[in-house]
């Protein structure tokens, strides 16, 4: 299983608070610089935020503050802690692990 297995997001009022995860082999994990993509309905694939092997982040402009991205290396886990959303925070969250891509979780922001 290359393929990194997504879980968490659903339906949460504005303000509200997800977690996303998502696991991936040690093969693939290791050493690696992975990130978090949505996208809106109609609209393109956006970067969301990123994480070096070392920890560093970077993050979307309009993420930044609310948005946490982390990684546990001892469970080959990232997260994306994501607070204060949006309406406009809507669509299908990837993540992205060494070239490797989730199917998606769908994140829902009721205004």
């Amino acid at each position: 299983q290359v393929q990194p297995v997504q879980s968490g997001g659903g339906l949460v009022q504005a303000g509200g608070s997800l977690r996303l995860s998502c696991s991936a082999s040690r093969s693939i994990f290791s050493g690696s610089t992975m990130g978090w993509y949505r996208q809106a309905p109609g609209k393109g694939r956006e970067f969301v935020a990123s994480v070096t092997s070392g920890s560093g982040t970077n993050y979307a402009d309009s993420v930044k503050g609310r948005f946490t991205i982390s990684r546990d290396n001892a469970k080959n886990t990232m997260y994306l802690q994501m607070n204060t959303l949006k309406p406009e925070d809507t669509g299908v969250y990837f993540c992205e692990v060494s070239g490797f891509w989730g199917r998606g979780t769908q994140v829902t922001v009721s205004s």
